[in-house]
């Protein structure tokens, strides 16, 4: 058996039992480690979605350009779909996301082009507002719009949550996933629920992002967006793949948990993960000690790989820097 491309080879990541940072909590806690797939992410399997879909729809065509906002994974299974498929690439990034991953999409032919991040989201100069001007002005170009394009949570609806499903023998209680674009939490949610309406999914949110007060509360504060320095998960919009009636409960993480704890995950469990991996893990724990009983089994999703963060939480001097050594 061999695939024809590498995008065939998107899915299918195994479940690994976290065993020495899970000490002393009860249940079973699994993590899905998604830096398996192809391009090193969960974001390839929203990815390859979004592209046939518009392909499907005509609305990308032979030869065209992928035009994409992106904090990195993203961009990499939008690059590796479209080597596959024969489209340029361009992926407009802020300027907090770490230099790897600006490197490794220019390494894959990519168009990169950094904006910066401390701007509202409808300024000009924001990454979302570039990537759409750069659409408008590139003949033959597709603007995925990962936010708002619900065949990213469909891709989680038709691949992830049937997954762990299987995988657990259908003896999942709990599903913890971090919540950026919303795609991955709210697809798997959605199916997991119509399989057992009692499953509860948490929503790891992080400091400086509206989610979790707007869970609680309903309103949009612009009073909790405020620079944070973890990457990949929480927002300061409101993205469409966003279900709030799916996440059960939201908890925030901090930079500095977030990134111990990743680095925790790589010498205890050897799981050498990206940032956003120990906000999941440390928020799911918060959770766990003080709900989960013997019999029951936790799923946390663990996006993307370490290599995204070498010059960051995996540099001593870069963490001493910021007072987190």
């Amino acid at each position: 058996m061999y695939f024809n491309h590498v995008i065939e080879a998107v899915g299918h990541t195994p479940l690994v039992r976290l065993n020495k940072v899970t000490a002393g909590i009860k249940g079973t806690i699994l993590a899905k480690v998604e830096y398996f797939n192809p391009g090193n992410s969960v974001k390839d399997r929203m990815a390859v979605r979004m592209i046939e879909d518009a392909e499907k729809a005509g609305l990308l065509k032979p030869g065209g350009t992928i035009i994409e906002g992106t904090s990195g994974n993203t961009g990499m299974g939008l690059a590796l779909t479209a080597i596959a498929k024969g489209y340029k690439t361009v992926f407009v990034m802020s300027d907090k996301q770490s230099k790897e991953k600006q490197d490794i999409l220019r390494a894959v032919g990519a168009e990169v082009v950094v904006c910066p991040v401390d701007v509202a989201p409808d300024d000009p100069r924001s990454y979302y507002s570039v990537a759409r001007r750069l659409n408008q002005e590139t003949p033959n170009s597709y603007y995925p719009n990962q936010y708002d394009n619900l065949s990213n949570a469909a891709a989680h609806y038709a691949g992830t949550g049937p997954e762990l499903w299987e995988q657990t023998e259908g003896k999942i209680t709990h599903y913890a996933c971090g919540v950026g674009t919303g795609g991955t939490i709210c697809g798997t949610a959605k199916y997991l629920k119509e399989q057992n309406p009692a499953i509860v999914s948490i929503g790891l949110d992080t400091y400086g992002s509206v989610f979790k007060k707007y869970k609680e509360t309903g309103i949009f504060d612009e009073n909790e967006i405020y620079p944070y320095k973890t990457e990949g998960i929480g927002e300061d919009i409101l993205p469409k793949n966003v279900d709030f009636d799916l996440i059960d409960l939201f908890i925030k993480v901090s930079d500095q948990d977030s990134a111990l704890m990743t680095r925790r995950l790589a010498r205890e469990e050897g799981l050498f993960v990206g940032w956003s991996c120990g906000s999941a893990v440390f928020g799911a724990l918060e959770y766990a000690r003080e709900h989960l009983k013997e019999d029951d089994t936790m799923v946390i999703v663990l996006p993307d790989h370490g290599t995204r963060y070498l010059g960051k939480i995996y540099n001593d001097d870069w963490m001493r820097a910021q007072g987190w050594l």
